[in-house]
C-alpha cells in the first residue's frame, strides 16, 4: 500500500456471475456444471440465492488442464451431434434416448414449440466405448426393445425429470424445501391429496421450484415445459407421493408448518338500552285518554 491506495480485502466468496468469469465459463456452461456437482455452491445468507467460495475457485482452476477440462465435462449436445460423438445413425440415436439409454440433461424449446433434449458429449463418450453396449450401436434393435418402441415408450422427459430432482434435492437445506422439491414435480391434485392441511399446503407452496425458464408464465411454451416438469407415470407418481409423505413427517417434526394466531371474535360495541314497548308500560296507553276525558266533561 503507498500513499492514499487501500486495498479492500479479497471476499471470501462471490456471485455465480463472477465466478463464471474467474472459471473462463458461461453462464450457461457455468449453471449446468453446477446441476452436475462439478461446482459446488452455498447459500447466500443476505440474498437468499447461491454463491462460490473463492477456495472452490482456486480448486477448479489449480485442476490440470483448466479451463478446457472443465468446459469439456459440461458440452452439452443436441441429436445430430450425439449422434456423431457416438458413431451412429440419428434415428438409432433417437431410439436410444427413447428407451432411457442414454439420459438427457438439459432441454430447451425451439421456435417452433418443440422440444430439443440436450446431452452430456462425455456420457455419450462412455456409452458406446463401452463394450457392453456395442450390440446396441449396429445391428438389428433387439425384438424386447423394439417392442417398447412400438408401444410409443419415451424416457426422456421421465428421466430429465430424475436430473434435475436430484440437482434440486442437493441444494435444499431442510425437509421443508426438501419436500417442495417433490411437490413441484407432481401435479396440484395429488399433492392435495398427500397434504390435506391447507397451511402445510400453503408453507410447502414456498419451496415448490420453478420450471425451467421457458417464456412467459400461462404461454403454450410454459404449458408444455409445466408438462415436461410433471410427473405422469403411473410408478413414477407413486414413488414421488411416498417420499413427499415420508419427508412431509420429518418436516413436521422438526418444525410445523406456520399458522396465523387465533384471535376471538370481536365483540360487537355496547349501545343504548331498547326502548320499552308501550305494551310494557299500562300507565301510558291510560294517560291520555284520562286527559280526554276530563276537557270532555270539564
Amino acid at each position: 500500500m503507498s500513499g492514499n491506495t487501500v486495498t479492500r480485502p479479497l471476499s471470501a466468496s462471490c456471485t455465480p456471475s463472477r465466478a463464471a468469469r474467474e472459471l473462463d465459463l458461461k453462464r450457461s456452461e457455468f449453471d449446468l456444471a453446477v446441476h452436475l456437482g462439478r461446482i459446488r455452491t452455498m447459500p447466500d445468507e443476505g440474498g437468499g440465492g447461491r454463491r462460490v467460495a473463492r477456495a472452490e475457485i482456486e480448486r477448479l482452476r489449480s485442476d490440470p488442464g483448466f479451463p478446457e477440462a472443465l468446459r469439456a465435462s459440461v458440452l452439452a449436445v443436441g441429436t445430430s451431434e450425439g449422434a456423431a460423438v457416438m458413431g451412429v445413425p440419428s434415428a438409432r440415436f433417437t431410439r436410444l434416448a427413447r428407451l432411457g439409454l442414454v439420459v438427457p440433461v438439459r432441454f430447451y424449446l425451439n421456435r417452433y414449440r418443440a422440444v430439443v433434449w440436450l446431452y452430456l458429449a462425455d456420457e455419450l463418450k462412455q456409452f458406446a466405448t463401452d463394450g457392453t453396449n456395442a450390440f446396441l450401436l449396429t445391428g438389428r434393435t433387439p425384438e424386447v426393445l423394439r417392442s417398447q418402441l412400438d408401444a410409443g415408450v419415451d424416457l426422456r422427459s421421465r428421466n430429465w425429470r430424475g436430473r434435475h430432482l436430484g440437482f434440486l434435492h442437493r441444494q435444499a437445506d431442510g425437509p421443508w424445501q426438501r419436500a417442495g422439491v417433490l411437490a413441484g414435480f407432481l401435479d396440484p391434485l395429488q399433492v392435495a391429496a398427500v397434504v390435506e392441511d391447507p397451511y402445510e399446503r400453503s408453507h410447502l407452496n414456498r419451496f415448490r421450484p420453478r420450471p425451467p425458464a421457458q417464456g412467459t408464465p400461462g404461454t403454450p411454451a410454459a404449458h408444455l415445459v409445466e408438462k415436461i416438469m410433471t410427473a405422469d407415470d403411473p410408478d413414477e407418481i407413486d414413488w414421488l407421493r411416498y417420499d413427499l409423505e415420508r419427508t412431509l413427517a420429518e418436516a413436521r417434526a422438526e418444525q410445523p408448518a406456520p399458522r396465523p394466531a387465533w384471535k376471538p371474535a370481536p365483540t360487537p360495541p355496547a349501545g343504548p338500552p331498547d326502548r320499552p314497548a308501550d305494551t310494557d308500560r299500562p300507565d301510558r296507553p291510560t294517560r291520555g285518554l284520562l286527559t280526554w276525558l276530563r276537557r270532555r266533561n270539564g
